[in-house]
């Protein structure tokens, strides 16, 4: 596909439409990595959680539990990534046949569109798929570097290095947390997209959805006010 003939398909609606979902997509991100601080998100909230396990970690015994837990985190990510996987060969599939694509798509939408408008709707989709699995990766990857180091944290807390080791663990597994929240953004937003396959205004709808249910989930949800009950009592590494 050559620039100029995707730019030509492409009316004002549906550049305005495009505009709004990577706005959407990039300012839910930054809100949720950047909240308020009267009104931390549950991604933030959850950050202070990591780090009282690290510190409750420390004297555990025996820490076959903590094992689990981290054991079920790694499964997360590696769901998603084969998932995302299998949505992106089927998604390269349907674009390199573009006929049937357009036979797939065409009752969606008023009129006949160009069979090069409908490709870059699903490339658009696959764009956040393909990202998505990248986060994912990488989630599943810091997970095992946590739990290598979670592995060399003394079980005496007045060892010297217990404490800065168990704070080496919880930075691994905040930031593989958000490598993973980041990824399931990426799969919310891919629904969205595919809201583009029954015109722009369509998008525009699907994007403003699903920004207000990321929204919910981050900071009005019934499960963010249940962490902040004892957030004051938790303390730091």
């Amino acid at each position: 596909m050559h620039v100029p003939s995707i730019l030509s398909v492409l009316s004002p609606a549906d550049i305005a439409a495009l505009i709004w979902l990577f706005g959407c997509w990039m300012g839910i991100g930054w809100l949720t990595e950047h909240p308020p601080k009267n009104h931390p998100s549950v991604a933030k909230l959850m950050v202070r959680y990591r780090h009282e396990w690290m510190r409750q970690f420390i004297t555990r015994q025996p820490r076959i539990f903590d094992s689990a837990i981290l054991q079920s985190l790694r499964e997360g990510p590696t769901f998603f990534a084969s998932a995302c996987l299998i949505a992106i060969g089927g998604g390269m599939a349907l674009v390199g046949n573009p006929e049937r694509l357009r036979q797939v798509a065409g009752g969606l939408e008023l009129g006949q569109a160009p069979t090069v408008l409908w490709q870059v709707k699903v490339m658009v989709a696959l764009f956040f798929v393909a990202n998505a699995l990248l986060k994912f990766i990488w989630s599943h990857r810091l997970f095992g570097y946590c739990a290598i180091v979670m592995a060399s944290v003394p079980n005496d807390i007045k060892d010297p290095l217990a404490i800065p080791r168990a704070h080496q663990a919880a930075e691994l597994n905040v930031t593989a947390a958000k490598s993973f929240n980041m990824g399931l953004r990426n799969i919310y937003f891919a629904l969205a997209a595919l809201g583009w396959l029954i015109g722009p205004w369509g998008l525009a709808v699907t994007s403003a959805i699903v920004l207000g249910v990321t929204w919910r989930r981050e900071f009005a949800s019934h499960s963010r006010l249940v962490m902040l009950r004892d957030l004051p009592e938790i303390g730091k590494i």
